[in-house]
């Protein structure tokens, strides 16, 4: 990603192929972050990212934890 056009076209990708819940990307960080209930398919990750002329170096994942104000 090289610009704010280039995270745009990362997140409308994932939110239209994906069921999440909120999406993020940084070109600066080269990265983009995805929360959602299920966990994604990684090959159709890369496919979908793909298809837009980026490229997939790495995935990871972890169990989101939704912080409140009272325990």
């Amino acid at each position: 990603m090289a610009c704010g056009m280039c995270e745009a076209h990362i997140c409308d990708t994932i939110r239209k192929d994906f069921d999440v819940k909120k999406v993020k990307a940084s070109h600066t960080k080269k990265m983009a972050e995805i929360v959602s209930k299920e966990p994604l398919d990684e090959q159709k990750l890369r496919s979908a990212i793909g298809a837009t002329g980026y490229t997939v170096t790495d995935v990871r994942s972890e169990e989101y934890v939704k912080k409140g104000l009272f325990k």
